[in-house]
Order: structure tokens, then C-alpha cells, then sequence
């Protein structure tokens, strides 16, 4: 029943989004990449939402980074550039490592199923224009917030054919052109989209490397404490074994 009336939340919101919400300006470009990192509460679930054009492809990367206590938008970053629109999640570090991720259309029907895991990705080309979903789930976590990192790109090629036809009115042939024009920025995508998993990657790395050091400097410091203290303690029932008091009988004699 609470699945059936978070549905219909969703729908209910998503048609009022995607009849009355103003779209940004960068969403007339024919691509746009966007790049965010988010809080998530522990026992919480967080949903984004991302117009996209009919035709345009979709893409989206999802990582945690850390687990923390502030910092909600730390980074939020536009790249505008001629770009498919897709997406991954790759979970660093917070609780188990984990966080639930699941898309859903601009008709509110889910698209990717909510799963619980480290990683995954999620790409479409879109049918019908309309806000999409993204949500981020936490309820699983009771304890431990996650810093995640969210990776957005949209692109429409078909606005290749716009800047085409406006050339050759000018009477320049730019069919090779728009060709090869084409062929770069599929592989500008690409490389940003490696790029984006080696940032990814190199900042698990690190925040392992940090945990890490922090769990062997804190137990280092804890075992040379109890080593000081044993010590100490040894001492001093050693002295007080050969310690020689006086007896009354020895005195009296005196």
C-alpha cells in the first residue's frame, strides 16, 4: 500500500513538474552535463529531477564519497557540451559501502528499479519529453550519512542537423564537417565520462587511505597507553615485593 501511494505521489508530482515548472536556460542547449555532490541523511531518501528533451539520451553517474555530517551541495558544476545523458552509481565509503538507486520516467513509471548496491549505471534514450526522477535511497543505513556524488549529461544529436542546415544556406558544404564535428564530441563524451570514473576511483582510493591511517594512528596510540601503564604497574608491585619492613619483635629487641 505505501509503495501504491509513493506511486502516485510521484506521478501527481511529476505531471504538475512537467506542465508548470520553468525550464532552466541551459536546457535549450543540445547538451548539458552537470556534476553535484549531495548529503544524505542517515534513514533518508533523496529524489533529483532533470528535464529532458524528447530524442535526447540519458545518462546519469552515482558515487559515494564519505560519510559526513555537513556539506549539503558541495560542488555543482555545469558542462555544457554536446554530450549523451546517462548514469552510474559507485558507492566509496559511509555504513556499508551501499545506497539504493532507482529512475523513474517523466510518467512516473520506474525505469530502474530501486537496488541496493555499490555501483550501477543507468542509460535511455527518451520517447516522451519530461522531468526524470533520480532518487537516492539511504533507509537501509540507520546510522551512517553518505556524501554521494551525482553525474548528469543530456544530449540531443538531432541539433546537429539545426547548425547544418544553417550553414548551408550560407551555400558551404560542412557534411564532412558536421561529420567529424560529430565523431569529436561522441568521443569528448567519452573521455569525460572516464575521466569523471577515474575521479571516481582515486577518490576511494584516498578515503581509504585516510581511514586507514586514522585506524592505525588511533590503535597505535592506544597500545603504547596500555603499554605505559601495564609497565608502570609491574614497577611497582616489583618494589613493593622487595620491600623489607620492620617487625615489632625486631624493634623491641633494639
Amino acid at each position: 500500500m505505501s509503495n501504491l501511494l509513493r506511486s502516485l505521489v510521484f506521478g501527481v508530482f511529476l505531471g504538475l513538474a512537467n506542465t508548470s515548472m520553468p525550464h532552466p536556460w541551459y536546457e535549450s542547449l543540445p547538451a548539458v552535463a552537470l556534476d553535484y555532490k549531495v548529503h544524505i541523511d542517515a534513514g533518508k531518501e533523496d529524489c533529483y529531477f532533470q528535464y529532458v528533451h524528447a530524442g535526447a539520451t540519458f545518462y546519469v553517474n552515482f558515487q559515494v564519497y564519505n560519510s559526513f555530517s555537513h556539506c549539503r551541495f558541495t560542488e555543482n558544476t555545469f558542462l555544457f557540451v554536446y554530450l549523451s545523458k546517462c548514469l552510474q552509481m559507485q558507492v566509496v565509503r559511509g555504513g556499508d559501502g551501499k545506497a539504493g538507486f532507482a529512475v523513474r520516467n517523466p510518467d512516473g513509471v520506474i525505469v530502474h528499479p530501486y537496488q541496493w548496491l555499490s555501483n550501477s549505471d543507468y542509460q535511455d534514450t527518451v520517447k516522451n519529453a519530461g522531468y526524470y526522477s533520480i532518487c537516492i535511497d539511504n533507509q537501509f543505513s540507520r546510522f551512517a550519512s553518505k556524501l554521494v556524488n551525482l553525474y548528469i549529461t543530456v544530449i540531443r544529436y538531432e541539433e546537429w542537423d539545426k547548425y547544418s542546415r544553417e550553414i548551408e544556406e550560407l551555400n558551404v558544404s560542412v557534411e564532412n564537417f558536421t561529420s567529424t564535428i560529430t565523431t569529436v564530441e561522441k568521443n569528448i563524451n567519452e573521455m569525460l565520462q572516464t575521466q569523471h570514473l577515474s575521479r571516481s576511483r582515486e577518490a576511494r582510493d584516498l578515503n581509504l587511505l585516510l581511514d586507514n591511517n586514522s585506524y592505525v594512528q588511533t590503535w597505535s596510540i592506544a597500545q603504547i597507553i596500555v603499554i605505559m601503564v601495564t609497565t608502570t604497574i609491574q614497577v611497582y608491585f616489583v618494589r613493593k615485593l622487595f620491600e623489607v619492613r620492620p617487625s615489632r619483635y625486631s624493634r623491641a629487641r633494639i
